[in-house]
C-alpha cells in the first residue's frame, strides 16, 4: 500500500489527504498546532477548515515532521507558498532519497520570483523529475464533499506523473498527466491574481461583461507569460489554465475572489486580511508575478493594476479607469 505524507492541515491539504486515502493510500498529515492534530486523530474531522467532513480511517496526523515523512512515497506540500523555503530548510533531512515531492501550492516566491517546484529543487537539491505539481479547478470544500472534479498532475518525468495519477485517482477525482510543470504552475499562480481583479470588479458592483472581460484578458496575460517562459500553450486552455481560472474567478468559495470583492466594496487590505482566515495567495504573489513579467518583457496590465490597488493603495475605480484607458491594440497582442 502506498504511504503518503501531507504537510499542511488547511482545507486543500486535508481534502487532498482524503483523495489519497479514498484512492487506497495511507496518509499521515503534518500540522504545527497540537490541538488541531489532536482533533483530526480523535474526532476524524478537521474542525477549523472542513467542519462536518468525516476523514477516512487511513488518514492520521502528527506534529512531528520526521514521522510524517517516514516511508512516504509521496510527500505533498500544502502550506502557504511564502513559507515553503523556510520550512523545507527544517525538513530536508527527513525526506527519503526516492520520495517524490508534490506541490499543491499556487504561488510565486517573493523576492526571487521562483515557482514552487524551483524552490523545492533548490532547497532540497533534488532533480526536477522528483518534483510534481497538482493544479486545476480544485475548490477544497467541493472535493471534500466528493463532488466530481478533474485536475492535472504534472512532472517532467512522465512515469512519475503516472504514478501520482494512480495514487490520487478516485471515482470523483480524475487526474490527467502533463509534463509541462512551468505552464501548470503559472496557470495556478496567475489565476489568483486575476481572481483578485474579478473580485474587485464584483465588489464594485460591475456586471458579467466586466468580469468575463477580465477573465479572458487575464488568460491572455497568463499565456503571454507562459510563452516567454517556455510553457506549452495548450496547457493554458486546459484544466490547469482555463479550468482553474474559471473556478477561482467565479466561485464564492474562492479566497482570492472573496478578498478582491471586499477591496472592491471599499475595505482596506488590512481590514480584508483581518476577515480572511485562510491565505489568499494572490495578495503576495501578485508582486512576484509582476516581477516575472518584467524580467521576461511581458505586458500584464491586469496584474499591474492589482498590484497598484493591493500594494500601492490605488482606489479600485481609478485602477479600472486607467485599465480601460490603455491604447487600442489587436486582440492577439
Amino acid at each position: 500500500m502506498t504511504h503518503c505524507a501531507v504537510y499542511g492541515t488547511g482545507s486543500w491539504g486535508t481534502a487532498f489527504a482524503m483523495v489519497l486515502a479514498d484512492a487506497g493510500c495511507t496518509v499521515r498529515m503534518w500540522g504545527r498546532r497540537e490541538e488541531l492534530v489532536g482533533a483530526i486523530n480523535t474526532t476524524r474531522e478537521n474542525p477549523d477548515y472542513l467542519p462536518g467532513v468525516r476523514l477516512p480511517e487511513a488518514v492520521s496526523a502528527t506534529t512531528d515532521p520526521e514521522l510524517a515523512a517516514r516511508g512516504a512515497e509521496f510527500a505533498v506540500l500544502a502550506i502557504p507558498s511564502q513559507t515553503l523555503r523556510e520550512n523545507l530548510g527544517r525538513w530536508k533531512a527527513y525526506f527519503e532519497p526516492e520520495t517524490v515531492l508534490v506541490s499543491l501550492m499556487k504561488g510565486v516566491e517573493l523576492g526571487t520570483a521562483r515557482r514552487m517546484s524551483e524552490v523545492v529543487c533548490e532547497e532540497l537539491g533534488v532533480p526536477q523529475g522528483r518534483v510534481a505539481v497538482v493544479s486545476g479547478p480544485n475548490l477544497a470544500a467541493e472535493i471534500a464533499q466528493r463532488q466530481p472534479a478533474a485536475s492535472v498532475v504534472a512532472c517532467s518525468d512522465e512515469a512519475v506523473a503516472e504514478r501520482l495519477q494512480e495514487a490520487c485517482r478516485t471515482p470523483y477525482f480524475r487526474p490527467y498527466t502533463n509534463t509541462d510543470v512551468v505552464g501548470c504552475e503559472l496557470g495556478g499562480a496567475v489565476k489568483n491574481v486575476i481572481a483578485l481583479a474579478v473580485g474587485i470588479a464584483d465588489g464594485m458592483g460591475l456586471g458579467d461583461n466586466s468580469k468575463a472581460s477580465l477573465i479572458t484578458r487575464g488568460l491572455a496575460e497568463t499565456s503571454r507569460l507562459g510563452a516567454a517562459m517556455g510553457a506549452d500553450p495548450y496547457t493554458f486552455s486546459g484544466l490547469a489554465g482555463l479550468g482553474d481560472l474559471v473556478a477561482t474567478c467565479s466561485s464564492p468559495l474562492s479566497r482570492n475572489r472573496t478578498f478582491g470583492a471586499n477591496l472592491g466594496r471599499g475595505l482596506s487590505v488590512a481590514e480584508t486580511a483581518a476577515l480572511t482566515r485562510q491565505t489568499a495567495e494572490g495578495v503576495k504573489s501578485c508582486e512576484s508575478v509582476q516581477l516575472l513579467a518584467r524580467r521576461h518583457g511581458v505586458d500584464m496590465p491586469i496584474t499591474d493594476t492589482v498590484v497598484s490597488i493591493v500594494h500601492d493603495g490605488k482606489p479600485p475605480r481609478v485602477g479600472v479607469k486607467e485599465l480601460m484607458s490603455r491604447s487600442a491594440k489587436p486582440e492577439r497582442n
